[in-house]
């Protein structure tokens, strides 16, 4: 495996984000040989990479920054993928991908064997609020893949944590169910647009519904920017602090280009490093 080299000094200082003291790792660049690249059908996939440095230091909701050209395809930027799993025992990442353009598709062909290179861990992780006893996580689609670390670190410190996960039909959420492992044996609760498995309807209403009956401490949403500013609102209505994690373009993912903005109560914010992960309070919607 080829050197892993630091490319970023932004993320290695400590970095005041909602009255909490953040320790972020220093971004590296590395060159990583991919273990795995399984197909799941519906256009996703999981690509498994050696990346010992990334794996040992990466927090829930972190990214990496892929390259996925070759001599025959060459694209110039890289592509911000979520980490749905890590194991810095085994020194192994692995990204869960939805195929949408040339990036992804080159990358849905890539076999094991070759080694690509990244940037991470970069960014504004999730940040779980002291004395959560209580989370109601919300996914839907693709946006499962950053919360699933999130609920593996909660059910590790003993929070009491629901998952309610939402899909197109019953096939797209078998193919989510790649997330899963035995750590994930719990109570989960499933939507799916057309009803063909679990609650016939969007993650909203049972979401509102959880919020309505039970005691939370802290949400925690990743999926179509609709559905985010939908539950952030119906936590805020709740009055239960929530955290959405925000997609964009970039292009170099450290700060420099601006190509990321969010606008925030605080002004414009960069995706790359003062997120993804935002307190839903502040995003301007």
């Amino acid at each position: 495996m080829c050197d892993e080299v630091s490319v970023s000094e932004q993320t290695s200082s400590s970095v005041l984000t909602n009255e909490t003291q953040v320790d972020r790792a220093r971004a590296t660049y590395s060159c990583c040989q991919v273990i795995e690249n399984t197909s799941l059908g519906m256009g996703m996939g999981l690509v498994t990479l050696e990346a010992p440095i990334i794996a040992s230091s990466i927090k829930p909701g972190q990214f990496v920054h892929l390259c996925v050209s070759d001599p025959e395809s060459v694209m110039i930027l890289r592509r911000p993928l979520s980490v749905c799993a890590y194991n810095a025992e085994l020194g192994i990442i692995s990204i869960f991908y939805q195929v949408k353009g040339k990036g992804t598709k080159a990358l849905a062909q890539v076999e094991k064997g070759r080694k690509l290179d990244l940037i991470g861990p970069i960014g504004r992780p999730w940040i779980i609020p002291n004395q959560t006893s209580k989370a109601l996580l919300v996914g839907g689609g693709v946006g499962c893949a950053p919360l699933t670390p999130l609920y593996h670190e909660m059910i590790r410190r003993g929070i009491d944590v629901k998952m309610i996960r939402g899909a197109q039909n019953a096939n797209m959420m078998k193919t989510l169910s790649v997330l899963d492992n035995v750590e994930c044996d719990r109570e989960m609760i499933l939507t799916t647009d057309d009803g063909s498995i679990g609650y016939h309807g969007f993650v909203t209403e049972p979401a509102r519904e959880c919020l309505k009956t039970e005691q939370y401490d802290y949400v925690a949403t990743c999926g179509p920017e609709i559905m985010q500013k939908l539950i952030a609102g119906i936590a805020a209505d709740a009055g239960v602090y929530c955290e959405v994690s925000l997609e964009r373009r970039m292009a170099c993912a450290v700060g420099a280009c601006l190509s990321c903005v969010v606008d925030t109560v605080n002004g414009k914010k960069r995706a790359c490093i003062d997120g993804p992960v935002f307190d839903a309070s502040v995003v301007r919607w």
